[in-house]
């Protein structure tokens, strides 16, 4: 049987523009994560993976216009986001290269032998150790900073385990340089090649999770299709950790007062957020939560201005285009939704922004228009009118998890108290707590800063665990905690050492 061709495409024509390798067979499969299997000891020594992750950020800065220019060719995102998004990858795979020096990451703690306690406790060391090869399956949307070089990989092969990328079907040439890239470094710090490996198609990435040597999966795309990953990795004869990023809504509420103080800015800076890569991001607000009134009106007046002067946008294929035109089409045909600004076709290749709006009545109980509260992946919004703080309060409880969520409000009740509004500000905070991984207020969901304190997750059906998959903390899902009980000295991991040879940040004995 011939193998099946991995085809480049551009999403401007529709038309392929090479022919980038072939769809990896189960046996290929298994040949490169047993490969990555073998390389676990190379990846022990943490100095040589901190050089590792520092090459391959510097080969990738050094191929800045190639990988630039492949990635613009099959996703249409244009150099100016593409050369954003290469910085922020190589920023983050020297960040956890830093990580990796600093050894803080490995949570090490020692508890000293005390026989006065009741019970006694003996002497005990804990630290963590790497889970092994790591699958990671790229996004559509980020073909550099979520895919082959982004933050799965980089946080798994900082943390000490390889790594066997399957590659997106919307961007393979793209995904064929990093990998290369990512290997001439690998080779360049002393390491084998195969810690990071690149397959590409669809029964390739079922047969990645289920493969017996693969100890954990990092996963960002669709609900659908990460749920029925995150079930194989759950029905394998021993599971396995599956971090899955799906989808999000990202709700953003205006409070009355703040629509009464800038309806204006906070109309255009939805319609930039909306609109912002092509409405392709996955933080894009989906839902928001506008007063009803004249207020209201004004923010949705400038919002339908902002996003009647946005030209048409191409879409990261043609399949998501199909299924954008569609899904607004269905949604804009439910009983009591408006469509100000009309989104869908803006050519053959091509698509425009819009919102919908609806009463908030129409989303009281289940219906018909509970589709309006699943995310609709391109430069759409819905605008949900509502009367009153219960009537919108009665829909955010009805939310499923999300990545974000974002509140609006005046300057009173940001600064003020209880009489101008500060505990119904503070109230709402804490409600949108409950549902999403990231609260943001009086700004826009859309931007993930690299940051130690950076949450990238939330409550199902945003993510499949209560990781992040951006920052430094994103390297503990590749970890797990192992405790040493009264080990001899010489026996002991260097890292748990008495003497600390390595010279590792610890806490002793409840320090």
């Amino acid at each position: 049987m011939a193998a099946t061709p991995v085809w480049s495409v551009d999403p401007r024509t529709g038309k392929r523009r090479e022919q980038v390798g072939h769809e990896a067979t189960a046996r290929e499969v298994d040949e490169a994560v047993r490969a990555a299997h073998a390389t676990r000891g190379a990846l022990a020594d943490r100095t040589v993976r901190a050089a590792f992750l520092r090459a391959a950020a510097d080969l990738l800065d050094g191929a800045a216009a190639e990988v630039t220019g492949a990635a613009d060719a099959e996703t249409a995102l244009g150099a100016p986001r593409l050369t954003g998004e290469l910085g922020r990858t190589t920023g983050q795979l020297r960040a956890f290269a830093d990580a990796v020096d600093e050894g803080a990451y490995l949570d090490i703690r020692i508890d000293h032998a005390d026989a006065s306690l009741t019970p006694p406790r003996p002497e005990l060391r804990r630290y963590k150790v790497p889970l092994g090869v790591v699958a990671v399956y790229a996004a559509s949307n980020f073909p550099l900073a979520f895919s082959v070089p982004g933050g799965d990989t980089a946080s798994a092969l900082a943390a000490g385990c390889p790594v066997v990328v399957k590659a997106h079907p919307d961007h393979p040439a793209t995904s064929a340089l990093c990998g290369a890239l990512l290997r001439r470094a690998a080779v360049a710090a002393g390491l084998p090649a195969d810690v990071v490996a690149v397959v590409y198609g669809f029964d390739a990435g079922l047969e990645l999770v289920r493969h017996p040597l693969v100890t954990a999966a990092g996963f960002t795309g669709s609900i659908r299709g990460g749920r029925a990953l995150f079930d194989a990795a759950a029905a394998r004869p021993v599971p396995i950790p599956f971090h899955g990023e799906l989808g999000s809504l990202n709700p953003v509420v205006v409070t009355p007062a703040a629509a009464a103080e800038r309806a204006e800015e906070i109309g255009g800076g939805l319609a930039g957020s909306v609109t912002l890569g092509v409405g392709q991001f996955c933080v894009k607000p989906g839902l928001v939560l506008v007063p009803a009134g004249a207020d209201g009106d004004r923010l949705t007046e400038a919002l339908a201005k902002a996003l009647g002067e946005t030209g048409p946008g191409v879409l990261l294929d043609h399949r998501m285009r199909d299924a954008f035109i569609a899904g607004v089409r269905e949604r804009a045909a439910l009983p009591g939704v408006d469509a100000p600004v009309a989104p869908g076709p803006g050519g053959e290749h091509t698509v425009t922004a819009g919102f919908l709006t609806v009463p908030a009545a129409r989303l009281a109980g289940p219906g018909p228009h509970e589709l309006l509260l699943e995310e609709c992946f391109g430069p759409v919004t819905v605008l949900v009118r509502y009367e009153d703080q219960g009537e919108a309060t009665a829909l955010l409880d009805r939310l499923p998890g999300n990545l974000t969520a974002t509140l609006h409000l005046s300057t009173a009740e940001t600064e003020g108290g209880a009489a101008e509004g500060g505990a119904g500000a503070a109230e709402l905070v804490e409600r949108v707590t409950a549902l999403a991984g990231r609260v943001v207020v009086n700004g826009w969901p859309t931007g993930v800063a690299v940051a130690p304190a950076q949450h990238h997750g939330g409550p199902y059906p945003a993510a499949t665990s209560h990781s992040t998959s951006v920052g430094g903390t994103a390297i503990e899902r590749w970890l797990r905690p192992v405790a040493y009980q009264s080990v001899p000295d010489a026996l002991l991991p260097a890292e748990l050492r008495e003497a600390n040879p390595l010279g590792l940040p610890r806490r002793v004995t409840g320090g």
